[in-house]
C-alpha cells in the first residue's frame, strides 16, 4: 500500500486554526488554557491533550515591513521512526500506509520516546501516566476518510493523499513560489531523516519556522540496541552477580569482624 500523508503549504495558511479545533473535536480532547503571552499563538507547544497547533512567527524587514509566517506543528510520522525503535514495551508501530501510531494499553509512561524524538513530539499526560501524540487520524483513514485537520482546512493549505503524488505537487509549488517573491521557498520532509510522512512547502528556510535544518536522531537507543536483545540472559546474570556480590560482602565483613574481635583478646 502506498504511503498516505498530509501536505502543508504555509503560503496558503491563514492561521485560522480550524485544524486545531478539528483535531480537538475528533479526538475528544479537552481544552488546555495557557496564559496570554502577548501573541496570537494559543499554545507554546503541543501537549498531552493538544496534538496539533499553529505557530506564529513575526519578523520585520526595513523594506517589506512586518510579516508573519505560520506553521502547523504535529507528529512528523517519520518513515524510519525513532520512537518505534526505542520503546521498551513495543507501544509504537507503523501502519501499512505510513502513520506512526501509539498504543496506550502498552505504554508505561517512561517517556523514552520523548527523549528519542528529533522533533520533541510525544508528550507525557500525567493524569493517565501515558504518552500521547497525533495519530494522523488512523481511525478515519482506515475507514476511507481524510484526517480531520485536512478535511477542515478552508484554504487548501492542507491536502491528504499519496505521498509520491503530493511530493510532486510540493516540488511544483516550491518552484512557483521561488519565481514569485519567495526565493528561499523549499520542501521539508522529502529527505530529512530518510524522509518524513509529513510534507511541507515552506516560503523560507526551515529555521524560520523553528524546524531543525538538519535534524539528527538523539543517541538514546541504548535500550533497543544493547539491552533489549540480550535481556533474557542479562537479567539472570545480573541477579546472580548481585547475589554473589551480597554473599562476598557478607563473608568479607564477617572475616574483618573476626579479626577485630581476635585483636582485642
Amino acid at each position: 500500500m502506498a504511503n498516505l500523508t498530509n501536505l502543508y503549504d504555509v503560503s496558503k495558511c491563514t492561521a485560522c486554526r480550524g485544524c486545531q479545533v478539528a483535531c480537538k473535536d475528533w479526538n475528544q480532547l479537552p481544552a488546555v488554557i495557557e496564559p496570554f503571552k502577548g501573541n496570537y499563538q494559543t499554545h507554546e507547544n503541543t501537549n498531552g491533550e493538544t496534538y496539533t497547533i499553529i505557530k506564529f512567527f513575526e519578523s520585520e524587514d526595513p523594506v517589506d515591513g512586518v510579516s508573519w509566517n505560520f506553521f502547523k506543528r504535529q507528529c512528523m510520522h517519520c518513515l524510519d521512526a525513532n520512537c518505534v525503535k526505542v520503546c521498551p514495551k513495543g507501544a509504537y508501530s507503523k501502519t501499512s500506509w505510513g502513520a506512526t501510531i501509539h498504543d496506550p494499553d502498552k505504554c508505561i509512561g517512561c517517556q523514552y520516546c520523548s527523549t528519542a524524538c528529533p522533533f520533541d513530539i510525544p508528550k507525557y499526560l500525567k493524569r493517565v501516566d501515558k504518552i500521547t501524540k497525533c495519530t494522523l487520524c488512523v481511525d478515519r483513514v482506515e475507514e476511507g476518510l481524510t484526517p480531520a485537520c485536512a478535511r477542515t482546512c478552508p484554504t487548501g493549505a492542507l491536502t491528504f493523499g499519496d505521498r509520491d503524488e503530493l511530493l510532486q505537487k510540493a516540488e511544483d509549488r516550491a518552484k512557483y513560489l521561488q519565481a514569485n517573491g519567495f526565493p528561499n521557498a523549499t520542501i521539508y520532509g522529502k529527505l530529512e531523516l530518510g524522509g518524513l510522512n509529513k510534507l511541507y512547502v515552506l516560503t523560507d528556510t526551515p529555521d524560520k519556522f523553528d524546524l531543525p535544518v538538519d535534524p539528527k536522531v538523539p543517541a538514546v537507543t541504548f535500550w533497543q540496541n544493547y539491552v533489549q536483545p540480550y535481556a533474557s540472559w542479562l537479567i539472570p546474570v545480573f541477579l546472580v552477580a548481585s547475589g554473589t556480590s551480597f554473599i562476598t560482602s557478607r563473608l568479607i565483613a564477617n572475616k574483618e569482624k573476626g579479626h577485630e574481635e581476635g585483636g582485642h583478646e
